[in-house]
């Protein structure tokens, strides 16, 4: 006896129009067809009683039959009704009107996967190249040229993968689906076709010049435009200077990868760059104006306050790596470098050690008070 509430199975109520029930069933075997859920043993039968309230419920006659009862639908049989069979054993349902043709086999489209591979336009495969470029042109921005591996249509067969003269031939095995209907009992599953490896055509004299698979691999130079401020690493994005499209497809895209050579004196970080300026002892002491390189070229001034210690890091703004993408550019940060004289003059050891006679005990006087706490 049937005990489950086909209503229910499909999601709808008794009042329900053939329309919402074939839109909800659309969109339940979507969900639940086992091709489309592989880990779950449960969407088998789950599948099975969608398919088979549809059966019932699609069918005027069928329904009428169901709503009036038991005694009406089961025929006094005491059985419950079974979806119809197609003279194998097997369950059958056009799905035709459901799913744009084709039967159950066809079901492929839905679930990512196509059944005609040539036919179908199919984007070129995207292509990533490194660029080398010197520490001031990735700074400044340049224009430069990259040499870039691709693949295209074979120009001798124009694609086909057949010898000039020659055309493919529709595959005997498939009938040009690229597909075969593999019979699981309940349902159908749809599987490559296994003699053009789901082409849906045959090539029986392959072109010579690039063995039957109608893509040659070659290389191109492109123009690429590196924006200032680039930094090592970078991806550059150019559409369509990939690999050729299939059947039609378009293009894909280009991307090419930064790499750019270290400078000896400045240190990127991030937007700022870093540079270690090294500055003497009078300097520190009594404070000074100093140049200081500028990444761009040319230098820059800035005033050392008197006591500066070695290590001290001083910020000028706007001086570091222009932002790709715009905005305010990055800071040049300077770090002095306190130089002591490895080599002294007579005067001037005199007069440091003058300088040390007064300052000596002032300069580790705090270390050893503290010391003694």
């Amino acid at each position: 006896m049937e005990t489950k509430d086909l209503y229910k199975i499909l999601g709808v109520s008794k009042k329900a129009s053939q329309e919402d029930i074939r839109r909800s069933y659309r969109k339940l075997a979507r969900k639940y067809h086992p091709d489309a859920n592989r880990d779950d043993p449960k969407a088998e039968d789950r599948f099975k009683e969608i398919q088979h309230a549809y059966e019932v419920l699609s069918d005027p006659e069928k329904r009428r039959e169901y709503d009036e009862g038991p005694r009406t639908f089961f025929g006094g049989a005491g059985g419950a009704q079974q979806p119809p069979r197609d003279g194998t054993g097997s369950f059958s349902t056009d799905f035709s009107d459901l799913f744009g043709g084709g039967g159950f086999g066809d079901l492929g489209d839905i679930f990512g996967r196509s059944t005609r591979t040539r036919s179908a336009p199919t984007k070129g495969q995207d292509i990533t190249a490194n660029v080398n470029l010197k520490f001031r042109d990735a700074l400044n921005g340049v224009t430069t040229r990259v040499a870039v591996p691709v693949e295209e249509a074979c120009g001798e067969c124009r694609g086909t993968g057949a010898a000039p003269g020659t055309l493919p031939k529709t595959c005997p095995d498939c009938g040009a689906r690229g597909v075969r209907s593999r019979d699981q009992g309940f349902f159908a599953l749809s599987e490559p076709c296994a003699r053009c490896g789901g082409e849906g055509t045959i090539i029986e004299k392959p072109c010579a010049s690039c063995g039957g698979s109608g893509r040659v691999r070659s290389s191109r130079q492109v123009t690429v435009k590196i924006p200032p401020g680039a930094k090592d690493g970078m991806k550059i994005r150019v559409p369509g200077r990939g690999s050729g499209g299939k059947n039609g497809g378009p293009p894909g895209d280009l991307f090419v990868v930064t790499r750019v050579e270290e400078h000896p004196v400045f240190k990127r970080r991030g937007d700022d760059f870093v540079v270690e300026v090294p500055v003497s002892l009078v300097e520190a002491s009594l404070g000074a104006e100093i140049e200081v390189p500028k990444p761009q070229g040319g230098t820059v001034k800035l005033r050392l306050p008197a006591g500066t210690q070695n290590g001290k890091q001083f910020k000028v703004r706007g001086a570091g790596a222009p932002r790709p993408r715009g905005g305010e550019a990055g800071d040049l940060i300077v770090k002095t470098s306190v130089v002591v004289p490895k080599k002294l003059k007579k005067r001037e050891r005199e007069i440091l050690e003058a300088f040390d006679e007064v300052h000596d005990a002032d300069v580790r006087g705090d270390l050893l008070r503290r010391a003694r706490m």
